[in-house]
């Protein structure tokens, strides 16, 4: 799928020009019923036992010294999801519905008096969304400070190669222990050494204060303007709200996409951000710096900014930068 960012550039460029007098939103322009994808019907396909546990105590506490449970994906590498398009499925009265990338397309267009709105201010047309790590906030120097922390309380090594560095970053915490640490570690001992990174990284969430450099001055911009906003993270809510309020973002996220969300995939986390937004995923812009985000994007007919950081521009596809305050 061609993806092109000379939509999101028109955006950002006319920023300056769009007047301040707003007619109010509307809470949908989309026709499509918010019952139809209300929390208790919404159901992802094959979603097994476990993970609705996952979702159940997402927030709560365990009996590990009263830290939060283990999120499963906070030390794995999760599927992008939607290669074919493929979205949600929901049951109705009438039988299974399934909400592919087509169908939100479809049934999150714009009504008449928006289409107006939208010919006025098309800004407002579009819905921006942000990974957490590395867009929003530095997860990765925090990753790397973990596995660092957890090398000295077991008095182990941590190599200094770019190759091990990069698979600390990415890769599943099982096959980091294994294959690339090489720690010569029993079973029950990597569930252990799992939660205690878990346990770690919150410890560290605790202390971040300061967002990606330039940053809140775009999503400064995008608010004059009334362009919604999106975060999406596989973080529990409650951390994330949190290390967002410390950083003053909070006020400028219109939607929330978190561990209690009990998405699959990284494409179900950018198809729940376009909806709670009210976008048709095809005016969505995604902010990413991994290839398999941008390539999830894509999967959901969004555009896409790439992010340089941990990939090289080579893999960044479009419109890839170094700083968010490059945006103008």
């Amino acid at each position: 799928m061609k993806c092109s960012c000379s939509n999101f550039k028109s955006v950002s460029s006319s920023s300056s020009s769009t007047s301040s007098l707003l007619l109010p939103p509307s809470p949908s322009s989309s026709g499509l019923p918010h019952s139809l994808f209300s929390h208790s019907k919404l159901k992802l396909p094959k979603l097994k036992a476990n993970h609705r546990l996952v979702i159940k105590n997402a927030c709560g506490f365990d009996n590990n010294d009263g830290l939060p449970v283990s999120p499963k994906k906070l030390f794995m590498q999760e599927a992008i999801g939607a290669e074919y398009g493929e979205g949600f499925e929901t049951f109705r009265k009438d039988g299974l519905l399934k909400v592919d990338v087509d169908f939100l397309n479809d049934k999150l267009q714009e009504g008449f008096l928006h289409r107006v709105r939208y010919a006025m201010k098309p800004d407002e047309a579009y819905g921006l969304v942000f990974s957490w790590d590395n867009v929003v906030a530095d997860t990765r120097s925090i990753k790397l400070n973990v596995w660092k922390q957890l090398a000295i309380e077991e008095g182990k090594e941590i190599p200094e190669d770019e190759l091990a560095q990069r698979m600390m970053l990415y890769a599943d915490a099982d096959h980091i222990l294994h294959k690339g640490l090489l720690w010569e570690t029993a079973e029950s001992e990597v569930v252990r050494l799992k939660l205690r990174l878990s346990q770690l990284y919150h410890a560290n969430l605790l202390g971040l204060r300061e967002p990606i450099e330039g940053l809140e001055e775009w999503l400064d911009a995008v608010s004059r303007v009334h362009i919604p906003c999106a975060v999406v993270s596989c973080l529990d809510r409650i951390n994330m709200v949190g290390a967002l309020e410390r950083m003053g973002l909070k006020k400028y996220f219109q939607a929330i996409v978190s561990e209690e969300d009990g998405m699959e995939s990284i494409a179900h986390r950018f198809l729940s951000a376009a909806m709670k937004l009210d976008r048709k995923p095809s005016k969505c812009v995604v902010f990413e710096d991994d290839p398999r985000g941008i390539a999830a994007a894509h999967n959901c007919t969004m555009m896409a900014v790439g992010l340089i950081g941990a990939h090289p521009a080579c893999v960044l596809k479009h419109l890839p930068m170094e700083f968010l305050d490059d945006l103008n």
